[in-house]
């Protein structure tokens, strides 16, 4: 008979992962334990996991929106920040409408969009061919489809000012910020999805821009954005011809802009 294989306990991986520095090391603990089903499983994935590997690329998923999102390595980890983008368009969207998730990452916000707001017309598009098919994975069982290419031209052209939703969160960290990410983020996260230019407004620019010839008649733009850059992006959003207006939430330290496409009256 063999010798029973040592599993180490619950104190001893957190006291680990504490000691490498992770907050939440009880936590992903149980998580890391829960996830190991062979042996020597547990230790590979905890020696990941304190050399800095982002613990949603070791479980395969992140939490979202109460949702398990599959997160592939590579691919944009959706942070709880972004939940309150979501809780913002759901306000908004309603059965029937047609929504775009822009740089979508892994598709976690379309997805818990479509689970928020049943019946949509739900898309979404990203630049990053292993962030698309993640999305896919994440959005095709909710009947979305998912797109590839840079913003508005992945989208089909039959989606021209129809769009009734059109949620972004887009790249908005300053270049020169990069390097001040945790590990986790700049060392692991694809660059393009960090990496917003000089101001860290460049993607945003870009899809203010053109929000105008893809929104439906009352349409609503929402991008996430920070709090020092949340003035900016409003002027964005006017400068394009769109209404502007700033929320945020203290719960999810959070910033979002939500700009609205002027309704058609026919008098």
């Amino acid at each position: 008979m063999s010798a029973p294989t040592f599993r180490p306990s619950h104190s001893a991986v957190a006291a680990r992962l504490r000691a490498a520095g992770c907050v939440f090391a009880e936590d992903e603990a149980r998580l890391l334990i829960a996830a190991a089903h062979a042996p020597g499983d547990l230790d590979r994935l905890v020696e990941q996991r304190v050399s800095g590997l982002p613990l949603e690329y070791l479980l395969g998923w992140a939490e979202f929106c109460g949702q398990q999102i599959a997160v592939d390595p590579g691919v944009f980890v959706p942070r709880r920040r972004t939940e309150y983008l979501v809780q913002e368009a759901s306000r908004l969207a309603r059965p029937g409408a047609v929504v775009v998730d822009l740089c979508c990452g892994s598709g976690a916000v379309g997805a818990a969009l479509a689970a928020a707001v049943g019946g949509i017309e739900l898309h979404a598009a990203d630049v990053e061919p292993a962030a698309v098919r993640c999305a896919r994975r994440n959005i095709g069982p909710a009947g979305g489809h998912v797109h590839e290419g840079d913003l508005y031209s992945a989208l089909p052209d039959a989606l021209r000012a129809r769009i009734d939703v059109l949620v972004a969160n887009a790249p908005y960290v300053p270049t020169g910020a990069i390097g001040m990410m945790p590990p986790e983020a700049r060392v692991h996260e694809p660059r393009v999805a960090l990496d917003g230019g000089a101001d860290g407004l460049d993607v945003q620019r870009r899809i203010a821009e053109e929000a105008p010839l893809w929104l439906a008649p009352g349409g609503q733009l929402l991008i996430e954005t920070s709090v020092r850059q949340a003035p900016t992006t409003a002027a964005l959003f006017r400068g394009a011809g769109l209404s502007a207006r700033v929320v945020h939430s203290e719960e999810f330290d959070a910033t979002v802009v939500l700009g609205k496409r002027q309704e058609i009256h026919r008098g």
